[in-house]
């Protein structure tokens, strides 16, 4: 997206929020966790940037999901940090590409914990990819007014339109 000098950008102030400083395994494990626990963010934010294809017109629905980030794991590590702890690391070291097929053991205790102190349920498999509606209190978008070319003229009837042929010299012919 090409930028002009009338465009408005945000200020410093209102892109710096705080970051989840976590680890890809770390967040991988807690992944389906948070995905249920923040769905109602997450949708509103995506739902945001596929309406207004504007990330600067998301900024505050950027920072709700990134808000309940932090609510998540702060309960998970109030909740679950033992848990947790040896799930992520399982998952750390059992292959390269960081697989849950091997931590099937550790997953089953974290589920556990995790339903009865924080009260999010593992969600089963395929929860993400199935088509879920998402009420938003979010005004639709007011699309702008498609402004279509003047019409092409209709080509001539061959069977009513008179051709003129112009008589060329004798030399002309073949």
């Amino acid at each position: 997206m090409a930028y002009r000098t009338d465009d408005w950008l945000p200020s410093y102030e209102e892109l710096k929020v705080p970051e989840l400083e976590l680890t890809s395994s770390v967040l991988r494990a807690g992944s389906l966790y948070f995905g249920k626990y923040c769905d109602n963010q997450c949708k509103e934010f995506m739902l945001c940037n596929a309406e207004l294809n504007d990330p600067r017109k998301c900024l505050a629905e950027g920072k709700a999901v990134t808000r309940c980030g932090f609510e998540f794991f702060g309960k998970v590590k109030k909740n679950c940090l033992g848990e947790f702890n040896q799930y992520w690391k399982c998952i750390d070291h059992s292959d390269s590409d960081m697989a849950f097929k091997n931590c099937r053991k550790t997953q089953a205790i974290l589920d556990t914990c995790m339903t009865e102190k924080v009260g999010v349920e593992r969600p089963p498999i395929g929860y993400f990819s199935k088509v879920r509606v998402h009420h938003t209190d979010r005004p639709k978008p007011q699309l702008k007014e498609h402004i279509l070319p003047e019409p092409m003229p209709e080509p001539p009837d061959p069977k009513t339109t008179e051709v003129k042929t112009k008589i060329y010299p004798k030399y002309y012919h073949l």
